[in-house]
């Protein structure tokens, strides 16, 4: 089986195991179905994911200019509490800014390589939590936009870590913790104008991620290096595909990259 075309990050059911879909222009791959299969991976050219056009990817998918002229890669993405559509003031594009600062917003704890504290749309709960790699999570406030998201994150981050180790994560190197105390504890660290909005009495979420072996020592496919690799698919976590000689593959990370896929 050959498939072809530009990878996003791939797109995801919640289950038990969770699904895994690679979707392309005009074609779309259950990954959960290559398990213990023979995977190649080929790197045939760039794509930006904005303009479409053959440029050097340079984040998120994105050339170098599109990256810093689109509202989808400005500095609030990444930093919420940057975010200024509340007070009807523009960073890049002020119809864009509201539309997804100026909805629900969910400040949670996950657990992936240990308890982090993080910041999503509700609209993309789970789907956040499953991109991250995180075996259990748990909601801790819910805000009207993405702003009060953001100042409760960067307050929360003096008691918490807000970073991912990846390579404890794909290693499966955890242990289950009580996010539920871990929430209780950190309630009086939320900002005032952000306390009104704490969820009370709310279990956390477990996540189940297909994979049949982890790997013990990792090596991350970098396609600019190594444009083509093929090995034995034995898992799919957050958004890495691992491979059983310990190699893993960041979907996410290679956004824009047209490949071809060949499945034996």
């Amino acid at each position: 089986m050959n498939y072809e075309g530009v990878l996003t990050k791939m797109q995801t059911e919640n289950g038990t195991p969770i699904q895994y879909y690679l979707v392309f222009e005009n074609d779309f791959l259950n990954v959960n179905q290559l398990l213990d299969k023979k995977v190649s991976i080929e790197f045939l050219r760039y794509q930006c994911l904005n303009c479409g056009l053959e440029k050097k990817i340079y984040r998120q998918g994105f050339c170098y200019d599109c990256f810093f002229e689109i509202p989808q890669a400005a500095d609030w993405v990444i930093r919420p509490e940057l975010s200024t559509a509340h007070l009807d003031k523009e960073d890049r594009d002020l119809e864009y800014e509201k539309k997804v600062q100026l909805q629900p917003h969910i400040v949670y704890l996950a657990n992936s390589s240990n308890v982090k504290v993080g910041v999503t749309r509700k609209s993309q709960v789970p789907t956040r939590w499953i991109d991250q790699g995180a075996h259990e999570a748990i909601e801790i406030v819910e805000v009207p936009n993405r702003y009060l998201a953001g100042i409760t994150e960067v307050a929360l981050k003096d008691h918490v870590s807000d970073k991912t180790n990846w390579r404890t994560m794909l290693k499966n190197e955890i242990k289950d913790e009580d996010l539920v105390a871990w929430r209780n504890k950190l309630k009086p660290f939320i900002p005032e104008e952000a306390k009104v909005y704490y969820i009370e009495n709310n279990k956390e979420t477990n996540l189940d991620f297909p994979v049949l072996q982890y790997p013990t020592k990792l090596k991350s496919l970098n396609l600019d290096k190594t444009p083509f690799y093929e090995g034995l698919l034995k898992g799919i976590k957050g958004q890495y595909l691992l491979f059983e000689d310990g190699t893993v593959f960041n979907i996410r990370g290679s956004e824009g990259y047209v490949v071809g896929i060949t499945v034996q």
